[in-house]
């Protein structure tokens, strides 16, 4: 008896988590603008730069004089 009830609560927590899986919300695409893509690319180079600086500062990291 209670693993029929059981059964029936899993069932229908699933059909619940499916349906709103299913459901998406439809965003608008916005499009970017310049100074979006500008603080896009200063962040990109922000990371960029950090990395290599973290690679150069390392003890292990040999450098080499080109």
């Amino acid at each position: 008896m209670v693993m029929m009830g059981l059964e029936r609560l899993v069932v229908s927590l699933k059909t619940k988590i499916r349906s709103l899986k299913m459901v998406k919300k439809a965003y608008d695409k916005i499009e970017k603008s310049e100074s979006m893509r500008v603080e896009i690319r200063s962040k990109k180079a922000k990371k960029l730069i950090e990395k290599t600086l973290k690679i150069a500062d390392s003890p292990t990291t040999k450098s080499y004089a080109f």
